[in-house]
């Protein structure tokens, strides 16, 4: 009986918790929001009078000494931090500011600021997706300075925020990763910038697929050449984890996916659509390092899929050649003149892994015990 009591204290602790920790977090994202809310306005404030010559030198100093007589011990608003603030504002105020005002935007205030008036406006942007939008709100003001300075493109910032915002990165981890160029280096071989010519469109596939895969599921010999259809058929036992694998929002379509030209018959390994970009996903298994041959194969399937499989309103289709090995020069020889766009990634087993780097970090299994 004193068992049976005891375990019921354990998962009654354990639930509690994991209550407890789900409570602080929604609380603390919550704050962080309403933190980039205020740095918005006071920027969008700043920028305002600033920038039309309204201000003197050294203003911000001055008011920000000011700040600190009124309100003693105050934080966050040095005149280095307020610059920072009129910045945030400045890079983001494109696709926030020219949100349409909802209906319930004239109940919280909504209205044109004077010289005594700062109003705190929600931070919605229509251009981004809810998990944009999560992503966002969710990543300190420390963070979103550092990417604004250091990101190129709004996809390499979303990339970033997305990373810090379900990983809980350090602003010290962020910068060594930005350091290391991570968006970049993690970007598949693609013909992706001369083959889709929407920016927006591009920068999202760059984004989604990676170089290589790490498929730990996957029992295969640590060899250059390897049986195409049993990695096919290790796949498909298990989608979910290479679906985790492969990027996001992928939704898996079959395999040895049936097309049917010209009377003859044809068959993709692997086929997918992704929700972010709206296409179908056409991925071709290799069990060896790639051939130029087959990007003609590829662009083959792609062509019927486009005829044949996709909708009027889903962009073009995508391929992918997974593959053990590839040389980067004879991708972009064979990618050159292809007008489809297509990329080429590599993957490889965790027993691969060079010795000493070896069971450094858990299995997936072992790591949502941990979670």
């Amino acid at each position: 009986m004193q068992q049976i009591l005891s375990s019921e204290y354990v998962q009654a602790v354990k639930a509690i918790k994991g209550a407890i920790i789900q409570s602080r977090y929604r609380a603390a994202k919550k704050v962080n929001a309403e933190i980039l809310a205020l740095y918005y306005a006071v920027g969008r404030y700043i920028s305002t009078f600033s920038r039309q010559a309204q201000y003197g030198s050294n203003a911000l100093t001055y008011i920000s000494n000011l700040l600190q007589q009124e309100m003693p011990g105050l934080q966050g608003f040095s005149d280095t931090n307020m610059k920072r603030m009129r910045k945030f504002y400045e890079e983001w105020s494109p696709m926030i500011e020219k949100r349409p005002l909802l209906a319930d935007d004239s109940k919280i205030g909504i209205i044109p600021f004077d010289n005594q008036h700062i109003i705190i406006r929600p931070l919605l942007a229509d251009e981004l997706t809810e998990e944009e939008q999560h992503d966002f709100l969710s990543t300190p003001f420390s963070h979103h300075y550092e990417l604004i300075v250091k990101a190129s493109s709004l996809e390499e910032r979303m990339f970033y925020l997305h990373k810090c915002a379900t990983e809980f990165w350090s602003k010290d981890h962020l910068l060594a990763q930005l350091k290391a160029d991570l968006y970049h280096s993690q970007a598949v071989t693609s013909n992706f910038l001369t083959t889709i010519p929407n920016e927006r469109l591009r920068e999202k596939a760059i984004r989604t697929f990676r170089q290589e895969l790490v498929l730990d599921f996957l029992n295969i010999p640590d060899s250059d050449d390897v049986d195409e259809l049993d990695v096919e058929d290790q796949i498909v036992l298990n989608i979910k984890k290479f679906i985790l694998a492969i990027g996001t929002d992928f939704t898996f379509m079959g395999n040895q996916y049936r097309l049917i030209v010209d009377g003859e018959e044809s068959k993709v390994d692997l086929l997918f659509f992704n929700r972010r970009l709206r296409c179908l996903v056409a991925v071709e298994l290799k069990g060896g390092k790639f051939k130029p041959e087959y990007a003609g194969k590829l662009n083959f399937y792609l062509s019927a899929l486009d005829e044949y499989v996709k909708l009027p309103d889903e962009n073009p289709s995508i391929g992918i050649i997974l593959c053990r090995g590839m040389s980067e020069k004879k991708v972009a020889f064979t990618f050159r003149d292809m007008t489809k766009p297509m990329g080429v990634a590599t993957y490889r087993s965790s027993n691969e892994l060079p010795e000493q780097y070896r069971n450094i970090l858990p299995s997936a299994e072992e790591l949502q015990k941990l979670l």
